[in-house]
């Protein structure tokens, strides 16, 4: 990480002039920390950039909701943790964090509600946005708070933070932010990193085994993984899934393997230590990633580790480009595709052994120190861009 200091904390330390000295170099605000319930590859991100960013020597904190896994304040890798407000009440505790604290840069992490740091600050901000959440709003809220979710988002949130830098894990993002009005240039590709995966003992299992991991949530639609088990029992033999996650969608999944006869063959594990999952994904023979959206899919990665293959929708934003199709994996457009995919790949062993392959040597590229010395340089731009910092405007 020595190559990072130059760039981030020489750089944060240097090109910000406040009238009192803060005691913050880099906020973080995020609606959720990893240890939270509903944590997943997005907070992995965040966490990893502001790991390395901190052992630069730069002061790094993570503003985030409360919950009952962890303490309301505590030092992970160096980064301070403050856990305050729940799902909602976060957003303004994050804002009253800001003006009490004037760190010298935020990380504002918008998840379909933006925090709206700018509205408190004259720090620069930078806006990190994982992917555009428009098919999320209706089938999580329903057609009315819907609507008015993607209107915070799509209209609110690019007048608020108009003049930001964004960053960005994937071109399918940063296109769709272009849509909503975010000129190209103020718009950054950072890639996930992947951590080293733990040894693990598992070899792929003697039958057709199937996985899928993420939040147990509607539009990560497991139930799709679930109907590609009921529609090709009697194709394979001894096909089993196996679902790693946990979330309030749980039981209305199980009550889907129920209905479709297949509850013997899907096994729920729920929540699992970093070992467990990844001895689970070396077990499979597919990794199947059925979500709505996903702004890269950090999961995708950590099965390619273990030479197992992704079968994922087109549609899904950034899946276009952390599954190479036909090359890393399988990219279908509708259930009907992923069946037939699945079908395919698990009676051509030749192909799922190719597709793997290629996929395990793509991931050996992915480090979070190289998606963190990116970052930092956004940062670093961002601190030395005087033109941004005017925009900003007068505090709230």
């Amino acid at each position: 990480m020595d190559n990072l200091r130059p760039v981030t904390s020489h750089s944060v330390r240097n090109a910000a002039h406040r009238e009192r000295e803060p005691d913050i170099d880099v906020l973080f605000l995020n609606w959720r920390d990893l240890r939270h319930p509903e944590g997943g590859g997005s907070e992995q991100y965040v966490h990893r950039v502001a790991e390395c960013l901190a052992a630069t020597g730069l002061r790094v904190r993570l503003f985030c909701a409360a919950h009952g896994r962890a303490p309301a304040d505590e030092v992970v890798r160096g980064v301070h943790v403050v856990r305050r407000g729940g799902r909602f009440g976060v957003y303004p505790r994050g804002l009253a964090h800001v003006r009490r604290h004037r760190p010298r840069l935020v990380v504002d992490v918008q998840n379909g509600v933006p925090f709206a740091s700018p509205l408190v600050t004259r720090a620069p901000v930078v806006v990190l946005l994982h992917h555009v959440h428009r098919e999320q709003w209706p089938i999580v809220f329903g057609r009315l708070v819907g609507a008015a979710g993607w209107w915070v988002e799509s209209r609110f949130a690019p007048w608020v933070y108009r003049g930001c830098r964004y960053v960005t894990v994937s071109s399918a993002t940063a296109d769709e932010l272009a849509r909503l009005g975010i000129t190209p240039d103020r718009i950054t590709v950072v890639h996930n990193g992947v951590d080293p995966g733990p040894p693990v003992s598992a070899a792929p299992a003697p039958g057709p085994r199937l996985v899928t991991v993420g939040r147990l949530v509607p539009h990560k639609r497991v139930e799709h993984a679930i109907d590609v088990v009921a529609r090709l029992r009697a194709r394979h033999r001894d096909l089993a899934l196996d679902v790693v996650g946990e979330g309030w969608w749980d039981g209305r999944l199980r009550a889907h393997a129920r209905g479709h006869g297949v509850d013997d063959l899907v096994r729920f594990h729920g929540f699992v230590d970093e070992r467990t999952k990844h001895e689970l994904l070396a077990r499979a023979w597919l990794h199947l990633c059925p979500s709505v959206k996903e702004g890269w899919g950090l999961v995708v990665t950590e099965a390619a580790g273990h030479g197992v293959p992704t079968v994922a929708y087109r549609s899904a934003g950034g899946l276009r480009e952390s599954v190479l199709d036909g090359r890393t994996g399988v990219l279908v457009d509708d259930l009907d595709g992923m069946v037939a995919a699945v079908d395919r790949l698990l009676g051509d062993p030749r192909e799922r052994t190719e597709l793997g392959a290629a996929a395990r040597r793509r991931a050996a590229g992915r480090t979070w120190p190289a998606t963190a010395l990116a970052f930092g340089e956004v940062l670093a731009d961002a601190l030395s861009n005087d033109s941004l910092r005017n925009t900003m405007g007068e505090p709230a």
